[in-house]
């Protein structure tokens, strides 16, 4: 019942998403990788604002905790209705790594709370701090794959 319940939840989601946008690709990772074509093509058109704002509200955070990650000061996003190719980039980055972890932790608290905590296989960073880069992204993505698939290091 409540797993039924919860693929309900998640197709009106769905449903009210326009498909490729970076809330669309949290609910859809699996799917994602086939239409890279289609998200690359999206990056270059540069995301909307208001796809941005989704992103903000469907992960529970601020724009100002991902200040530090994007290419664009806060208040020059706020200036844009539509951001460059490199801000665009990156928050399909965040979108992507989102889903992935909300697919692999039991919930989105777990997630971000695991986002936020000391890493020993990250020499003790916090995963978090490491997004301002494409290898910090690199590094947590693969730290997310090996606690899904049960490798520690």
């Amino acid at each position: 019942m409540e797993a039924t319940l919860e693929n309900s939840k998640k197709g009106r989601q769905q449903a009210n998403l326009a498909k490729f946008s970076p809330s669309w690709v949290i609910l859809n990772v699996k799917d994602a990788p086939g239409y890279k074509m289609e998200l690359i093509d999206r990056i270059r058109k540069g995301v909307r604002k208001a796809d941005w704002k989704q992103l903000i509200h469907d992960t529970g955070s601020t724009e100002k905790e991902f200040e530090h990650i994007l290419p664009a000061s806060i208040s020059s996003m706020q200036k844009r209705s539509v951001y460059g190719k490199e801000t665009s980039e990156r928050i399909y980055e965040l979108a992507r790594l989102f889903g992935l972890g909300y697919e692999v932790f039991d919930s989105k608290e777990d997630f971000k709370q695991w986002l936020m905590t000391p890493s020993k296989t990250l020499g003790g960073k916090i995963p978090f701090e490491l997004l301002d880069s494409s290898f910090g992204f690199e590094m947590v993505e693969n730290e997310i794959v090996r606690i899904q698939y049960n490798v520690y290091s």
